[in-house]
């Protein structure tokens, strides 16, 4: 009876810790990234203690919540950290720990060259255990910063095999990197406290449950929250006055540099700069990415029959529509002339074609000519990873395809296997 209790109060360990450090992280531009590596970090020390000394019973054995519970959920935080941000930040939390630890024991050192006093007959300090847990902190920090190096290489590299199946990859990344660490800090634990081996066996079970229990509130995540897109509240008053501030005046400059003057979207310049960020992070992230080209029929025909002016017009109306129809996550980006780029990640092929024949259809049924004749648009669809892992492999197949879309008669999609729509 006790150790199914146990077991329970693991499983909601294990999800309240979760939730609430996912939950720093998702709001982490609201609230500033250092609210959640501080959360992070301020846990070492609990986790290394009740490792050395809590275990409770399990049906499987004697296990540490510490452990098990915490430094898992520490080490699969830092592969989503990685997926939300860079490795570059991964390593500065763990930096931050080592350091930390190397301070303790440094500290723990001088401590024991003091004669202390008992002021209170209850308490007698024990500095000789903060030194033995400075040195497990210490080793439990070397081995988080190669778990954290290999479960993030393992994630990459798993994604030769199931690019798309991000909760499976990130799965497997624990499976793998906790055993390894569950290996490397027993042997610690062992060595300076003589922690039995039975208690290597409960523990490694004990990760593999919390794996399980991550990797499923993982999935929900990713797909219901993440991508799905949570209400954002109203602003409060701070960030109104905020507004004023440098920072966002500097902020607000910045979005509007690199932008086409007549149509207002991006430029050929930004496009070279973000585009293929923005494929490579969907591409990480198991995602795909679409680009299309969309080009203007006859272009040269509505300057010469009704000035450039006109023709200016006629741009400005498509790139309106493109802005409508296209996500706030899509970019449009006008690539020269009567020709748009619009980069849409997490868009696979078949909705790419989707959305390029909405554009298409919007396009001919609201934008015309000042005699009302309708304007129509050709539009190339190539997508990463099936047509290239790299922008500009990917734009140029997108480009032989709005090719193959004008010599089809114009007015129509073409994608992977041909035209799409005949107008």
């Amino acid at each position: 009876m006790m150790e199914t209790l146990n077991l329970a109060l693991f499983a909601v360990e294990a999800i309240a810790y979760f939730a609430l450090m996912v939950t720093l992280l998702h709001f982490r531009h609201r609230l500033g990234l250092g609210v959640f590596l501080t959360a992070l970090g301020v846990m070492h020390f609990m986790e290394t203690y009740l490792a050395a000394v809590f275990y409770i019973a399990l049906p499987f054995g004697d296990v540490s919540p510490g452990s098990s519970v915490f430094f898992s959920g520490k080490l699969m935080m830092i592969l989503m950290l990685y997926l939300q941000e860079d490795a570059a930040t991964v390593r500065q939390p763990i930096y931050g720990l080592f350091l930390g630890n190397l301070l303790t024991v440094g500290i723990a050192w001088v401590l024991q060259l003091h004669l202390p006093l008992q002021v209170s007959p209850n308490h007698t300090p024990d500095v000789d255990f903060l030194q033995e847990m400075g040195w497990l902190m210490i080793w439990g920090t070397a081995l988080l910063y190669v778990d954290s190096l290999g479960i993030i290489l393992l994630y990459e590299k798993l994604g030769d095999f199931f690019r798309r199946r991000v909760v499976l990859r990130f799965l497997i990344s624990g499976f793998v990197l906790l055993t390894f660490d569950q290996i490397g800090f027993f042997a610690a634990l062992n060595y300076f406290l003589g922690v039995p081996i039975a208690a290597f066996w409960a523990g490694w079970k004990a990760k593999m449950l919390a794996v399980c229990l991550y990797a499923a509130m993982f999935a929900i995540y990713e797909y219901r929250i993440r991508r799905g897109g949570v209400a954002v509240s109203a602003r409060s008053i701070s960030d109104v006055f905020g507004d004023l501030t440098f920072r966002e005046r500097y902020n607000d400059l910045l979005e509007r540099t690199g932008r086409d003057m007549l149509t207002g979207v991006y430029d050929r310049t930004r496009m070279e700069l973000e585009a293929p960020l923005m494929l490579r992070e969907a591409l990480r992230q198991g995602l795909s990415a679409t680009i299309l080209i969309i080009d203007a029929d006859h272009f040269k025909d509505v300057n010469d029959g009704y000035g450039h002016l006109q023709g200016d017009e006629v741009l400005k109306a498509i790139a309106a529509r493109l802005g409508t129809t296209l996500r706030s996550s899509d970019r449009v980006f006008r690539f020269g002339g009567e020709e748009f780029v619009a980069v849409c990640p997490g868009t696979d092929h078949e909705e790419g074609l989707l959305l390029a024949e909405r554009l298409r259809w919007t396009i001919a049924t609201s934008v015309k000519t000042p005699d009302d004749r309708p304007v129509t648009v050709s539009i190339g669809v190539a997508t990463a990873d099936e047509d290239g892992v790299d922008f500009t492999a990917v734009l140029t197949a997108a480009d032989g395809r709005l090719y193959a879309a004008k010599k089809s008669g114009r007015n129509c999609v073409v994608g992977r296997s041909g035209v799409v729509k005949l107008g």
